[in-house]
C-alpha cells in the first residue's frame, strides 16, 4: 500500500485541472494516504521563454507566494489527519543555472520538499519541451538528428542537473528520470541507453539523492510504464537509492496512478526517511 505521494500538482498549474487543493487532500484521505508533497511547477527562470505554444508549462512568478501560503495553511488545517508538505518541481534548464539558484535561494527556506526535473532540452540557442506532444517530439527528432539524439541529449541533461551547483536549497529528489520515453511506442529508441542510466543512478547514489518513482507514464498512451521502468528501479534498489512514489497527479483522480505497475517489492519511503 502506498502511504506517501511525493509529487502532486495543484490548480496553480496552468496546464492541469482546476481541482481544488482540498479535493486532492480529501481524495488522499479516502485512499488511506498518510502524506502528500504538493510540488507545483516552479516559475521558469528569469529570462527563459517557454517554448510551448501556450507558454503554460509552469506557474507564473506572481502566483508563487500565494501558492506557498495556501499550502502552508492546508498543512496547518489538516495537521491531525495527514502530513502535508510544501514543495516545488523545479526545472533544470541548461544555461539558466544562475537564475534557478536565485529562485531557490529566495523560496528555499519556505519549502519542506522539492524535485528537480528536466522538461526542456537545448539545441544551439533554442529550447524544446520534451514531453509536450508527439508532434513536438517529432520536430525534436529532426532538430537533434534522430530519436537516439533526443535520448542522448536528455540523459546528458539529467546527469548535468544532478551535478549542477544550484546552491544549498537544490532539490534532493530527481524527477521522472526516463521522461524521454513518454512517446516510446511511436518513437522507440534504437539504443538502450543502459550505460547512461546506470551512470545517472551511480551519480544519484554518490550524492545521496532520492529518486521520484513516478506513475504518470502508465496513463500516457504512448508510454504505458512508470518513470523509470522496472529494470531501472531494480538497479536503484541495488544501490539503495531512496524511492519516493509520485503520482504526478494533475487532477485529484490522478492520485495513486500507476500503483499497480510498480515493482511490488520496491521499498517506498517518505522524503525524510
Amino acid at each position: 500500500m502506498i502511504l506517501y505521494d511525493g509529487h502532486v500538482h495543484t490548480p496553480f498549474c496552468p496546464h492541469g485541472t482546476k481541482d481544488t487543493i482540498e479535493s486532492y487532500i480529501e481524495q488522499a484521505l479516502a485512499h488511506g494516504i498518510k502524506g502528500l508533497t504538493f510540488a507545483e511547477h516552479a516559475p521558469l527562470p528569469e529570462g527563459f521563454i517557454d517554448p510551448t505554444p501556450l507558454r503554460d508549462s509552469a506557474m507564473k512568478k506572481e502566483h508563487l507566494y500565494e501558492y506557498i501560503e495556501l499550502i502552508q495553511q492546508y498543512k496547518k488545517d489538516y495537521k491531525d489527519k495527514i502530513d502535508i508538505r510544501v514543495g516545488l518541481e523545479v526545472d533544470y534548464i541548461v544555461g539558466f543555472e544562475k537564475e534557478t539558484t536565485a529562485l531557490l535561494n529566495d523560496v528555499g527556506p519556505q519549502l519542506d520538499d522539492s524535485l528537480l526535473s528536466v522538461h526542456f532540452l537545448r539545441n544551439d540557442d533554442r529550447y524544446y519541451c520534451l514531453d509536450y506532444s508527439p508532434e513536438a517530439f517529432a520536430e525534436m527528432i529532426d532538430v537533434f538528428g534522430s530519436i537516439d539524439g533526443v535520448y542522448k541529449n536528455y540523459f546528458d541533461t539529467v546527469k548535468q542537473s544532478i551535478t549542477a551547483n544550484l546552491g544549498s536549497y537544490k532539490p534532493k529528489r530527481i524527477g521522472h528520470i526516463t521522461l524521454v520515453r513518454k512517446f516510446q511506442n511511436k518513437y522507440p529508441a534504437t539504443h538502450d541507453f543502459r550505460a547512461n542510466i546506470t551512470d545517472i543512478l551511480d551519480t544519484i547514489s554518490t550524492r545521496q539523492l532520492q529518486l521520484d518513482y513516478n506513475g504518470a507514464g502508465t496513463a500516457k498512451p504512448l508510454c504505458r510504464e512508470p518513470y523509470p521502468p522496472a529494470s531501472v528501479v531494480e538497479e536503484a534498489i541495488q544501490r539503495k537509492i531512496p524511492l519516493i512514489y509520485g503520482s504526478d497527479a494533475h487532477s485529484h483522480k490522478g492520485l495513486l496512478q500507476g500503483k499497480d505497475q510498480l515493482v511490488q517489492h520496491a521499498p517506498l519511503v517518505t522524503p525524510d526517511s
